[in-house]
């Protein structure tokens, strides 16, 4: 009995398998209920009492041979990844798998951040679960203003005084209560509106706002900034400021751009005007300032805005908000060079 355990050992160990089949077959012929290791164990109970403890060694050798040869095999990627016919995913896209890229709107934020940090400004950060106090009351918003209402804000259900920030102003208020000017600042991120979702409304979005704040800035400061933004980014050298409102600002206005009537597109796009509205802008009303801690006498500045989904749709002539947030793989693909 002994000879025939060693010679299954060396036929254990000189064992190799290509698939997971001949693994399977490996394991029942040994340690089936039919197996080999069953017909030895009949066997061992008929030997001598002196013979049981040195073949019991054996046995239990073997056993353990033939467990390890299996584990290893199963384990072995060679035999993982060979598969039967049956196996084959008929399915799976042949040849390699696309790498992604970018999406549009992280490629338009990280070009409109470039080009204010090449005249100075530096980008912040914030919270978007925010204090009444940096939403509204620190920008001069008054108790009654519309947008405290429910159909403009994300109020918490828990604590009335919290909502969803619904714009990015409220890290400029941050800022200037936790820095001393001047301040020269950009601020990216996502905010949030109470609004019905279509091709152009969505509850959440993207801005991105602007602050400088120092001693003499003035209007023309603003404009001078703006149109070279408008220069670097969209290429175009024609801007007009139309007079506006907005609480934390004093004058405020809305910056067009001039897009001009080239194709059928222009024309549809600017509504036979050739002048696009880009974004909001103004100086910053010296109550803001005088709430966040800075002297109005001393200091003044300017402060502007922009959705970064519409600078995007501009961009690349996207009709329809709603695709930004879809994932579809056939709108994505198409910005896979531009990352």
């Amino acid at each position: 009995m002994k000879e025939k355990i060693d010679e299954f050992l060396l036929e254990v160990h000189g064992f190799v398998a290509q698939t997971v089949a001949e693994v399977e077959n490996f394991r029942i012929r040994f340690l089936g209920r039919k197996g080999l290791m069953n017909d030895l164990f009949e066997e061992f109970k008929t030997t001598s009492s002196g013979e049981k403890k040195e073949l019991g060694q054996h046995l239990n050798k073997l056993k353990n041979a033939i467990q390890e040869k299996i584990e290893s095999l199963q384990l072995s990627h060679s035999v993982l990844n060979v598969s039967s016919e049956s196996e084959t995913d008929l399915t799976r896209p042949a040849g390699q798998i696309p790498v992604g890229s970018r999406h549009p709107i992280s490629l338009v934020r990280k070009e409109i951040l470039e080009i204010f940090s090449r005249i100075g400004f530096i980008v912040a950060d914030g919270q978007e679960i925010e204090d009444d106090w940096h939403v509204f009351s620190g920008l001069n918003f008054p108790p009654e203003h519309p947008a405290r209402d429910m159909q403009d804000t994300f109020f918490i259900e828990k604590n009335p005084d919290m909502v969803l920030r619904t714009h990015t102003s409220s890290v400029q208020v941050r800022m200037m209560e936790s820095q001393k000017p001047p301040l020269r600042i950009v601020m990216p991120g996502r905010v949030y509106r109470n609004e019905a979702i279509s091709a152009r409304a969505h509850c959440q979005f993207h801005q991105v706002e602007g602050l400088y704040i120092d001693e003499g800035v003035s209007f023309a400061d603003m404009k001078q900034t703006l149109l070279y933004f408008t220069q670097e980014f969209f290429g175009k050298a024609k801007i007009r400021l139309r007079p506006s409102y907005f609480p934390f600002t004093e004058p405020s206005a809305e910056m067009d751009v001039y897009w001009g009537l080239n194709s059928e597109a222009d024309h549809r796009i600017t509504k036979g005007t050739g002048w696009l509205e880009i974004m909001g802008c103004g100086m910053v009303d010296p109550n803001v300032l005088t709430k966040s801690g800075i002297d109005p006498d001393r200091y003044s500045g300017f402060a502007f805005g922009m959705g970064i989904e519409r600078i995007a749709m501009l961009r690349y002539q996207v009709d329809d908000l709603r695709m930004f947030f879809e994932n579809d793989v056939r709108f994505l693909k198409q910005f896979s060079r531009m990352a």
